[in-house]
């Protein structure tokens, strides 16, 4: 598995309307094998303003693009090569350098890979939602009107809802950006796969009834 350093150069990735770019730092290593998105996160890179801290907080590279407007749903398989405490692979929403949500298959204090979320508007939260018995599963990530919406899915056909937010970015003029990162917060770094990635216009009529 070769990953090559980003640079600035937009990214095209398999089944994206859009293309990508890097930022953030440590700067993430990134590279495309077939349909498959290959990311490699550096040494203590994060995203998580503690809600008990001062405002600030770890950085870590990622990879964002702009959407479409409209309502559009983005999923992708992940796979992560778990070696420490809150490793993880995440699709992510930006709307700016402190308003942000994370969709996270994480790797818990327990061991156990978990759907995790995040959502920080100048501080953050942070919900476990379930363990996965594997170092895999489909993550999705939907914009409907104002709101978003957080599903993953274990089966192949049953998308959980698994968090229902708002980061506000229309009220404050904000656009949101969409992508993928790989974190490794306490490690020296975390690999993951993204792949089955495809991004479609509109969004579920029933974000709760599993399709």
């Amino acid at each position: 598995m070769a990953f090559m350093p980003s640079d600035d150069r937009p990214i095209e990735v398999p089944g994206l309307p859009f293309a990508l770019v890097a930022e953030g730092a440590p700067r993430c290593a990134a590279d495309i094998d077939g349909e498959a998105l290959l990311l490699a996160g550096g040494p203590r890179s994060d995203l998580f303003l503690d809600p008990a801290g001062d405002g600030s907080g770890p950085d870590a590279g990622r990879l964002l693009g702009e959407p479409p407007a409209g309502d559009f749903t983005l999923r992708a398989r992940v796979d992560v090569g778990f070696r420490a405490c809150f490793d993880a692979a995440v699709l992510f929403v930006q709307a700016s350098s402190s308003v942000w949500a994370k969709l996270c298959l994480e790797y818990s204090p327990q061991e156990r890979p978990t759907v995790v979320t995040v959502v920080t508007r100048g501080r953050s939260d942070d919900s476990n939602s379930f363990e996965v018995d594997a170092t895999s599963v489909r993550l999705r990530v939907t914009r409907s009107g104002r709101a978003w919406a957080f599903h993953a899915c274990t089966d192949g056909a049953w998308w959980r809802l698994v968090r229902y937010f708002t980061l506000g970015e229309h009220e404050a003029g904000l656009t949101a950006r969409v992508g993928f990162l790989a974190q490794s917060p306490m490690g020296e770094g975390c690999r993951a796969v993204f792949d089955e990635i495809a991004f479609s216009p509109g969004a579920p009529a029933d974000l709760r009834d599993g399709s």
